[in-house]
């Protein structure tokens, strides 16, 4: 009993909000059968994970909500529409170490965040003869 009066001196009940009614594309195009075989018109009131979009979203009304709803299950069934779709996220998993910024298989250096030596600045070591050299060694002793 107790709850009832806090209700009432709580002051006049709001009103809640009115939205605009939406209008369904249906209506707006004139479709009169929905068939299961037109995709691009299901696609419409399919989200991106593939799942059916609600009336409050699309704008339909109960029996145009039915009709479509029944429709993508049809074309679910004849593989013209996926069940789901697979998102594939860009989340990147913590490492072991607990930094997972330099966690790319480098070395010591590369976590201290140095760079390393640069290949580019080595001068060539003598083992690794150029590539001319090759043809003219090949000439001299022919």
């Amino acid at each position: 009993m107790a709850s009832k009066k806090n209700r009432s001196s709580r002051g006049p009940k709001e009103a809640p909000r009115r939205f605009k009614k939406k209008t369904s594309v249906l209506t707006i195009e004139k479709v009169e059968y929905v068939d299961y075989k037109d995709v691009d018109l299901l696609t419409r009131f399919i989200s991106d994970r593939a799942k059916i979009r609600n009336r409050r979203v699309t704008g339909n009304d109960v029996q145009q909500q039915r009709d479509v709803a029944n429709a993508i299950k049809v074309a679910r069934e004849m593989a013209l529409i996926p069940y789901a779709k697979r998102v594939s996220s860009q989340r990147t998993r913590p490492s072991r170490d607990g930094d997972s910024r330099f966690d790319r298989g480098g070395g010591d250096d590369r976590r201290e965040g140095g760079r390393g030596e640069r290949r580019d600045s080595e001068e060539p070591t003598e083992a690794a003869p150029a590539a001319g050299g090759d043809v003219e060694t090949q000439e001299d002793e022919a």
